[in-house]
């Protein structure tokens, strides 16, 4: 492989002439440029990303870290990050923390020595004083689905409690009085702002009790597990909101095994919008996150501020779409 001082010698300049004219650092003669990039062709000379990353210059590279990869919801984030990205010429390197702070921290530790451009994170675990470090060391970063509620940075996210409202509402005008709500991790302030969003509608119905609110972990199995629950405690129960769609899945599974119909006799509305929902039988009613435009956003602020160097520090709730579908119907 050529280095730049082959190409200095083919071009008859020195190696610092080379670097200005790569770095366009300074005013270099338009005729000894030319000879410059002449050589850097014909030898097929590429500039060594870590030694420009060494010299303050962009690497082209930003860091992803999401919470579980497997979970139909964050694939969907991820490509509209990279979308962005790679329309920007930019890489983006994927992390995947497991909800596990140590996990993530250690990510963190070893991209920032790869001299990543910047962060997107969606953690629950992420505090303020991480957010801090790394602004320290002037690099960019955007909190993305969960976050902080305050923070030096772009945070971005859907309007979760006003999602659940919209969902618990349409169980309402579809005839439901006894709604249940199967609620993910409280830790996750996603998880958190849903279950207040039931609990402002549904404290309204003559039928509402707190045991009518169930963990189900954000998972399928979490979802199936927690209807049996609800159904020892309340088995009149005819409305389930479920906090995300895998739960929601879930939901309908348990329902399917005990032989109770859905719509007829308890009807079911997961949140998210993951693409799962349109193959369950019945198809899932869900609040849609626009969750491949989140991930753009996020790409694009973070962007903009590696460009420009100038922050966003703002929470950012994008709305979130009811869709209703024969699960409620």
């Amino acid at each position: 492989m050529a280095t730049i001082k082959d190409v200095a010698r083919l071009a008859g300049v020195s190696v610092a002439t080379v670097s200005r004219v790569i770095n366009k650092t300074d005013f270099v003669n338009p005729e000894t440029a030319g000879q410059v990039l002449k050589a850097i062709e014909q030898l097929q000379y590429e500039p060594n990303a870590v030694a420009r990353g060494l010299a303050g210059k962009k690497m082209g590279i930003i860091a992803l870290i999401l919470p579980d990869i497997l979970n139909p919801f964050f694939p969907a984030l991820a490509r509209g990050v990279e979308d962005v990205a790679h329309k920007k010429g930019l890489t983006v390197i994927l992390g995947n923390s497991d909800d596990l702070g140590l996990k993530e921290s250690s990510y963190i530790k070893v991209l920032k020595k790869k001299y990543v451009d910047g962060f997107i994170i969606a953690s629950n675990t992420i505090r303020e004083e991480d957010v801090e470090a790394l602004r320290k060391e002037r690099i960019p970063i955007v909190l993305l689905d969960r976050g902080l509620n305050t923070a030096s940075c772009a945070v971005i996210r859907s309007n979760n409690r006003e999602g659940a409202k919209i969902g618990v509402q349409h169980l309402i005008e579809q005839g439901c009085q006894r709604i249940a709500h199967i609620y993910g991790p409280q830790e996750f302030i996603t998880a958190r702002e849903r279950l207040l969003g039931y609990e402002e509608i549904a404290k309204g119905l003559s039928g509402y009790s707190p045991s009518l609110m169930v963990s189900g972990n954000f998972d399928i199995e979490g979802g199936r597990k927690a209807v049996e629950q609800l159904l020892t405690r309340h088995p009149d129960v005819d409305g389930i909101f479920a906090g995300n769609d895998l739960m929601g899945v879930g939901a309908l599974k348990a329902l399917h095994e005990r032989g109770i119909r859905v719509p007829e006799e308890v009807k079911v509305c997961g949140f998210d919008g993951i693409g799962l929902t349109e193959i369950t039988e019945p198809e899932l009613t869900t609040v849609a996150q626009p969750i491949y435009e989140m991930g753009k956003l996020a790409a694009r602020i973070l962007l903009d501020e590696i460009e420009s160097g100038i922050r966003e520090n703002s929470i950012i709730e994008l709305d979130v779409t009811l869709i209703p579908r024969k699960s409620t119907q």
